[in-house]
């Protein structure tokens, strides 16, 4: 009698390297578990720490109570950390009124960005923030100046709708997370359209960004199907899918976890492409593996297009030698 191993198909899986964490997501989920491990819980934090459903839930299980605002949190000398995305400026200066012990778990990266639109701002130029609209990345970058001093574009279409009287001096920043491609189609549409407008000194899109889509870019066009690990609300994720689609991946999926799969989609390929978003941990990359290796005999191979090797600090009331 042939063996269960035998009778199962053979799929190919093709596992997208670098995928999963960045170093801003690990700092951040590190910060909140520094907070509780060094004040005890509660440790309250400002909407979802990084985007991912399963971090989130067990950071809830160690103590961490999340709020969507700061009104939401009672009198107390607990810690109180803004989640990796970065905060309007509003959001400190509550804390401080409400005399919080206050931890920021920006990104560095995303505060480049801050930094960047306030210095175009105290050089008079109008800022255009290339974004999607609503994201809490592009709400703290708006955030960091007056009203009316930044303008949000999302696509082509909006930087030819701009109205903005001539001679105004302008400059451009991009939220960190955006499918490199299309940030480049609007980036030429404004260069095309206000051929004075300052760039960034460096790319805004962070490298972790980059690397995963070129990974996904040299993967996705040899499988017959792609699953992107993470969750739908997170926007580094989503255009991991939209790589994938755009390189010739027929069938491209955003997979929260294994229980997800859709199995009348998946259930019938003979290869695989596998990456996760930055936000993703590399358990939930494990399990979907497993959940293949069920149904069939799995040959993993690992196609990487980049070595990370960043790393930053934790904020520093969180660092062993603070005060």
């Amino acid at each position: 009698m042939a063996s269960a191993a035998a009778e199962k198909p053979t799929l190919r899986i093709r596992l997208c390297a670098p995928r999963g964490f960045c170093a801003g997501v690990v700092r951040a989920i590190d910060a909140v578990e520094e907070a509780l491990k060094k004040f005890g819980a509660p440790v309250y934090v400002r909407h979802e720490i990084v985007h991912n459903r399963y971090v989130v839930e067990g950071l809830k299980r160690k103590g961490a109570i999340f709020v969507d605002e700061l009104d939401e949190i009672p009198d107390t000398e607990a810690p109180v950390i803004f989640s990796a995305h970065g905060v309007p400026k509003s959001v400190p200066a509550e804390a401080q009124t409400r005399r919080f012990f206050a931890i920021d778990a920006t990104c560095p990266l995303v505060t480049k960005v801050h930094r960047e639109a306030e210095i175009h701002h105290r050089r008079g130029r109008l800022v255009i923030l290339v974004g999607h609209e609503g994201h809490p990345e592009v709400v703290g970058t708006m955030g960091q100046l007056p009203d009316g001093a930044v303008r949000l574009v999302e696509d082509v279409e909006d930087v030819a709708r701009l109205d903005i009287p001539a001679g105004t001096p302008l400059a451009f920043v991009t939220q960190t997370t955006l499918s490199v491609d299309d940030t480049q189609a609007v980036i030429a549409a404004l260069n095309a359209r206000f051929p004075e407008i300052a760039a960034p000194h460096k790319e805004d899109i962070c490298y972790a960004t980059t690397n995963r889509q070129e990974a996904v870019k040299r993967v996705a066009p040899e499988v017959d199907a792609m699953i992107v690990v993470g969750s739908p609300n997170s926007s580094n994720s989503q255009r991991l899918r939209e790589v994938a689609e755009r390189s010739g991946c027929k069938a491209a999926r955003l997979v929260l976890r294994a229980e997800d799969i859709d199995w009348s989609i998946f259930g019938d390929i003979r290869s695989l492409g596998i990456t996760a978003g930055a936000s993703a941990p590399e358990v939930l990359v494990e399990e979907i593996i497993d959940a293949f290796a069920a149904r069939y005999t799995v040959e993993v191979e690992t196609v990487s297009t980049a070595d990370e090797s960043v790393f930053f600090p934790l904020p520093r009331t969180l660092r062993p030698d603070a005060a």
